[in-house]
């Protein structure tokens, strides 16, 4: 029998519109509605009546765990989930996540009983022992940003991020570099500074141009510690004329410390980002691009699709794909 993701793959749309087809949502033009309807057809698809009937004593609402809910790539993550969810007749409930104790408060809360159809977790690992308690209660969930075995999730290659930022910088002919990022005993167990970092120095050292352990730098999240950090390392007699940051939002710190010591960039250092915020395109800079905004979309997709379907398929692991993007903040050093 037909899944619901083939319909979806079949007529030519997302998941979400054949759900809201199913439940007779208005948001649904009737042209969609009948390539939909025709594409059941052809495949011979038949909603699961136990889903249905599980549909109906639902709460009709999608939890979503966030940390850095203040940081712009959480903020686009959410717009895409936001954008797939309208008009699918759920209701969607922010948790922000500050620290470690708000944390564990929301995760008591979402595995009692009632809470929410469905729950997506942005930039939260899961521990063995909540994934254990999520699986008690039966509640479908997908990750972004990290991942489970237990549950389907959507992921960039942030060891592969590094890597692409170190091969630019070295391709414009840098070879003194430096890194501005995150500390690694954050409270949420968050990799993805860490991963970026160690793809980085991999692609240097191979190149035979690692970099001095003063010119690696970690500090808490944002531009404020980025600065500071920056501003340590450029201001020594000895400076790279080149800084790979884990975040865009790092990067700009690091740009604020360039131009709080007199140096220009990027003709006195070279400065990478890694996200794509809005932000970067309108400040001109460079930066490892990954689909934000797609992977929100992406993560609530899938969600539909198990809310409609449950336990009908296996765990997910979805890798989206990243590019540099050369703005103005990188230049080839004079040869």
């Amino acid at each position: 029998m037909a899944t619901i993701s083939e319909v979806a793959r079949h007529a030519g749309v997302g998941v979400g519109t054949v759900s809201r087809v199913l439940n007779g949502h208005p948001a649904v033009t009737d042209e969609t509605r009948a390539r939909v309807t025709r594409s059941m057809e052809e495949l011979d698809y038949r909603p699961s009546p136990l889903a249905r009937g599980l549909k109906r004593g639902r709460s009709n609402r999608i939890a979503v765990l966030v940390s850095f809910i203040t940081q712009p790539s959480s903020v686009e993550r959410l717009r895409g989930l936001t954008q797939a969810l309208s008009g699918s007749g759920y209701e969607l409930v922010l948790y922000p996540v500050e620290d470690d104790e708000q944390r564990r408060a929301h995760m008591d809360t979402l595995t009692g009983p009632h809470q929410a159809d469905g729950i997506v977790l942005i930039s939260l690992p899961l521990s063995d022992e909540e994934a254990v308690r999520l699986q008690k209660v039966a509640v479908s969930l997908v990750q972004v940003d990290a991942s489970h075995a237990a549950f389907s999730s959507v992921l960039t290659d942030d060891v592969h991020g590094g890597e692409l930022a170190a091969r630019h910088l070295l391709e414009l002919g840098h070879r003194e570099l430096a890194f501005v990022g995150d500390a690694e005993d954050n409270p949420y167990g968050f990799t993805s500074s860490s991963d970026r970092r160690a793809g980085f120095l991999r692609v240097l050292s191979d190149a035979g141009c690692t970099p001095p352990d003063q010119w690696v730098r970690t500090g808490s999240i944002g531009a404020e510690s980025a600065t500071s950090l920056a501003r340590e390392v450029l201001a020594a007699p000895r400076r790279p004329t080149g800084v790979f940051a884990a975040s865009d939002v790092q990067a700009f710190g690091v740009m604020l410390a360039a131009r709080e010591l007199g140096l220009r960039v990027p003709e006195d250092v070279s400065v990478v980002g890694f996200d794509d915020i809005e932000t970067a395109k309108h400040v001109g800079l460079s930066t490892v691009r990954q689909p934000l905004q797609g992977s929100g979309r992406l993560a609530a997709e899938l969600l539909l699709d198990a809310l409609t379907e449950p336990n009908t398929s296996e765990p997910e692991r979805h890798l989206l794909p990243l590019e540099v993007v050369s703005r103005l903040t990188t230049r080839a050093l004079p040869r």
